[in-house]
């Protein structure tokens, strides 16, 4: 069986080496010494200043939207898992929809532009597929009128665009350390900010909101990462670069096939550094695109329509018509994309795709 995904995993004797420390000390919870120093090593490794590891992705954009103190509305794309949405919900404010653009998929900064009235606080886009959004164009949108800029980066562990990191951009982003993720902690994420006064109210909010044994910051919750996940981190974090340049030699791979054949690709900045996380496609229907996974399907290969369907549509949302995103939502498919996928894997699920468009 061949999946869309396949989580990477470091040996067991480099996962034990950490749990052993863990044994030693019974320290598995309450921000213990494996989250300080993942905390710190991915902070170096990125550049930033500062990081604040949280129990998984969807409860990092909730606190990232509660340290901002937003309230009313966010302009959020669509095109998306519904995590990047339904946080917004749960924080007791209404997402707006804007289209996204149909060459890199992300939000477009026209449409935010369109959408922004009174009661609009903050713009929330999603670096889709970890190709950045427009961010130069977001940033003037947002001081032009006044508004905060929340990026989900789900997909975007070690992508930098012109030589930064993409985590350095807008007020706050949040990373998701899911075990499908291309870096993970099995659950997890975090919250990178510029500004040390929304990262002291990310650290006590993630913490029920202590600033003390029996004080109080503000009423907060729990959103902290385990040490055993951290753990995780920690193992998997000095391979990150070789996953990185094995996934990238599959994805050259699917391009020298696919390039002569009716599929589209997304477009990506040249300036942009990559991570290769998802190998998206775009096919010329509906119909199509289930013909493909049909026949995939039956030779056990599984790829996964991300995203369907355009959020939009979803009658708890009671949104506006975002045309583009509606077709595109229809006709992307992720082809299989793993560490380990190999020559022959890829040659079979390419076949498969060409006899059947």
């Amino acid at each position: 069986m061949i999946n869309v995904t396949k989580t990477y995993l470091p040996s067991l004797n480099e996962y034990n080496k950490y749990l052993k420390k863990i044994w030693q000390t019974s320290y598995v919870t309450n921000h213990g010494p494996m989250v300080v120093k993942l905390e710190k090593d991915l902070t170096d490794y990125f550049n930033i200043k500062h990081l604040r590891l949280v129990s998984n992705g969807t409860i990092g954009l909730e606190l990232a939207i509660r340290s901002l103190n937003l309230k009313g509305n966010i302009i959020t794309t669509p095109f998306s898992y519904i995590a990047s949405s339904a946080s917004i919900v749960w924080q007791n404010c209404k997402p707006i929809f804007a289209d996204i653009d149909p060459s890199s998929l992300c939000i477009s900064p026209k449409e935010v532009e369109k959408m922004i009235d009174k009661n609009t606080q903050a713009i929330l886009a999603v670096h889709v597929f970890g190709n950045p959004c427009d961010v130069d164009a977001l940033s003037k949108i947002a001081k032009k009128h006044n508004l905060k800029v929340i990026y989900d980066a789900a997909h975007a562990f070690g992508v930098s665009y012109r030589g930064r990191s993409v985590l350095s951009y807008g007020d706050i982003s949040v990373l998701s350390f899911h075990a499908t993720k291309i870096f993970h902690t099995v659950e997890g994420g975090a919250v990178v900010s510029n500004d040390p006064k929304i990262d002291k109210t990310v650290d006590h909010l993630r913490r029920f909101g202590h600033i003390g044994p029996y004080s109080y910051y503000n009423l907060g919750t729990n959103a902290k990462m385990s040490e055993l996940h951290a753990a995780m981190g920690l193992a998997i974090l000095p391979h990150f670069k070789n996953v990185v340049a094995t996934r990238k030699k599959i994805v050259n791979k699917y391009d020298s096939i696919l390039k002569n054949y009716s599929v589209i690709r997304i477009t990506i900045d040249p300036e942009v550094k990559q991570n290769y996380s998802y190998y998206p496609i775009i096919l010329s229907s509906q119909s199509q695109l289930k013909k493909v996974v049909k026949n995939l399907n039956t030779k056990d290969i599984f790829p996964r329509r991300y995203f369907y369907p355009s959020l939009n549509t979803l009658t708890f949302f009671k949104s506006n018509k975002c045309m583009v995103s509606e077709d595109i939502s229809r006709r992307v498919l992720c082809l299989p994309l793993s560490y380990d996928l190999c020559d022959k894997d890829i040659e079979k699920i390419t076949n498969t795709i060409i006899k059947s468009i």
